[in-house]
């Protein structure tokens, strides 16, 4: 059998439909805003997307595999949480993260007074570097759900590396 690959690439999406009256928190940061994410946990739909990229860099499976909307215990939970278990998963298996390039879609609010305090707060929460975290925004120009501030949606890649193996070089 093939050792486990000293990298790995990993790929997550989520959505949310936003609604009034509901906090707004995006990457562990609370915005402030008029609308917010309607989920069962706290909506964070950059934490969710991120908490994919993880699981789908070491072929687990996604969120929904791990904390399941039907759990009772995830209800209005802090996505950190799930960021939290998926690092552990990556951890047992002798990887570690390296950096993450997310993209956030959302017409409204504007994210670029939150885009690095955002940043910051997913370096520590997965203990690296801040330079090693890209949040970028993205707006649909007024196309679809995401153009008429009905959703947010993010998209996340992630770059690990395994902690264990040692990598070759020709």
């Amino acid at each position: 059998m093939k050792p486990a690959a000293a990298f790995r690439v990993g790929q997550g999406f989520d959505w949310h439909r936003l609604a009034e009256g509901l906090p707004f928190r995006l990457g562990g940061v609370t915005l402030e805003s008029p609308v917010g994410a309607q989920a069962h946990s706290d909506g964070d739909a950059l934490l969710h997307a991120l908490t994919d990229a993880i699981l789908g860099a070491l072929a687990l499976g996604d969120i929904g595999d791990f904390f399941p909307p039907s759990d009772p215990q995830w209800r209005d939970a802090d996505s950190a949480l799930f960021v939290n278990g998926a690092m552990r998963q990556a951890q047992q298996r002798g990887y570690e993260l390296i950096n993450v390039d997310a993209t956030v879609f959302l017409e409204a609010p504007k994210l670029g007074p939150y885009k690095r305090a955002m940043a910051q707060t997913i370096a520590q929460l997965l203990q690296i570097e801040d330079d090693c975290v890209s949040v970028k925004a993205k707006t649909a120009e007024q196309l679809g759900p995401l153009g008429r501030c009905e959703a947010v949606a993010a998209s996340v890649t992630v770059l690990m590396m395994t902690t264990t193996a040692a990598i070759s070089r020709p």
